[in-house]
């Protein structure tokens, strides 16, 4: 019997059966006297009751704080990987000086709870204390300021996501709720769109090894336009795969723009950071990478009423324009702007026929003046009037009679030709 008065041997006996009492400690069970299940769930339970409140230090890797009475948290051992649930009325909660938050390392007046029927072990929280910035938080800000100093999260490397990828690729966990959100919502905008899926481990100790694998794979594809890693969210240990430098590096160096939808508003692992997009939801990932074909439909109905419109009204106004140009007296009766010009052209080329004959006028009294200048100044008229030149043998007019000696050859210039003659010697 327990300290209770139960006797355990007759509540695990059927009715009417008599059976040897059950072994009272765990050093007298044998292999043909064991405890029953429910009996050491009980006596773990008993032993763990009497057990006093204690203060456990640790970093908190969850807090879940729902609607309930209780508040839910995670605390994790900051050297080892040990982690225990704990569990706080959710007043007491309210109540605390400080307001816990994953990555904050704490100390928690608890009471170790066993719960027989599910086999689990809990603190249950009366105080928590702020300790300080837990180490994994301490490494995830050093890590985040390198990168910062980088360059990794400057805006003017994030590159514009596609209007209409050819091919999405998606790596997200197996079977789960966020692939589905993606490719429901992304089918449901637009229902032609494709997808590359990678189907991986999102925790634990396969989840960088494999997610990078996959974001290699997808980024060397010609035909993958956008690439959405989505894990729906978590707690922060859950989510340290997606902070691993390497593979934050590897989104970083990816030539194809990245969608990073890892979590919800709450969640900001590192991979946020350098991706082309964060997305605060795997649906809020679909929504951004697909376009909403109503909405472009509806869109493209309204450019095409919009562009009807504008040309039948640029028509009208061109028809109005051409109607004012034609009622012109100068299209409307054009043979009297004609007429108008020719009388102007005969005026013209009457004057310019008068000014062409006086210049010819002038110009033939002109040159006959000079013709009878140069026929009074010419020897020929000189000779007309009776006189000669008399020329040497070598044809040089003679001025003088000691120029032609007795004998001499003369050449006479009459105006009517030439005479010889010989000379008789000066006179």
């Amino acid at each position: 019997m327990d300290k209770r008065g139960v006797n355990h041997s007759r509540m695990y006996a059927a009715e009417g059966e008599n059976v040897p009492a059950l072994p009272a400690t765990a050093a007298e069970t044998t292999a043909e006297r064991p405890w029953p299940v429910a009996l050491l769930s009980h006596k773990v339970r008993d032993y763990v009751n009497r057990m006093s409140v204690v203060w456990v230090r640790g970093e908190l890797v969850q807090v879940s704080r729902g609607k309930g009475a209780l508040v839910f948290m995670t605390l994790r051992d900051t050297k080892d990987d040990a982690s225990f649930s704990v569990s706080m009325r959710a007043s007491a909660f309210a109540k605390l000086d400080l307001e816990p938050q994953q990555g904050s390392e704490v100390v928690v007046q608890c009471k170790p709870t066993f719960w027989s029927r599910r086999g689990s072990l809990q603190l249950d929280a009366y105080d928590i204390r702020a300790v300080g910035i837990g180490d994994l938080l301490q490494r995830l800000e050093r890590l985040k300021c390198t990168l910062f100093n980088e360059g990794l999260f400057n805006a003017d490397r994030k590159r514009p996501l596609p209007f209409l990828p050819r091919t999405i690729g998606l790596i997200c966990g197996r079977k789960s709720a966020a692939e589905r959100d993606v490719i429901v919502n992304a089918e449901k905008r637009w229902p032609a769109v494709r997808f590359a899926t990678r189907e991986v481990a999102v925790q634990g100790v396969k989840a960088v090894a494999e997610v990078s694998e996959a974001l290699r794979e997808l980024d060397a594809r010609e035909d993958v336009d956008v690439i959405i890693i989505s894990r729906g969210g978590g707690s922060l240990e859950d989510l340290l795969p997606f902070s691993d430098e390497s593979l934050v590096r590897l989104a970083a160096a990816a030539r194809t723009p990245i969608v990073s939808a890892i979590g919800h508003e709450v969640d900001t692992p590192l991979l946020d950071l350098v991706a082309d997009y964060r997305a605060s939801t795997p649906t809020d990932a679909a929504k951004t990478v697909v376009p909403d074909m109503v909405v472009e439909r509806t869109q493209l109905d309204e450019a095409r009423r919009r562009a009807y419109s504008a040309l039948t009204s640029r028509i009208d106004r061109e028809k109005e324009a051409l109607a004012a140009v034609r009622a012109r007296p100068a299209f409307a009766e054009p043979h009297t702007m004609i007429e108008s010009h020719a009388e102007v052209i005969d005026g013209a080329i009457a004057s310019a026929r008068a000014s062409v004959t006086i210049a010819l006028e002038r110009a033939r009294e002109r040159v006959k003046a000079l013709a009878d200048q140069a026929r009074a100044l010419s020897p020929l008229h000189t000779l007309e009037r009776g006189y000669a030149v008399v020329q040497g043998t070598d044809g040089s007019a003679l001025t003088h009679p000691s120029e032609a000696p007795e004998g001499a050859r003369l050449s006479i210039r009459l105006a009517g030709g030439r005479v010889s003659a010989t000379s008789l010697g000066e006179d």
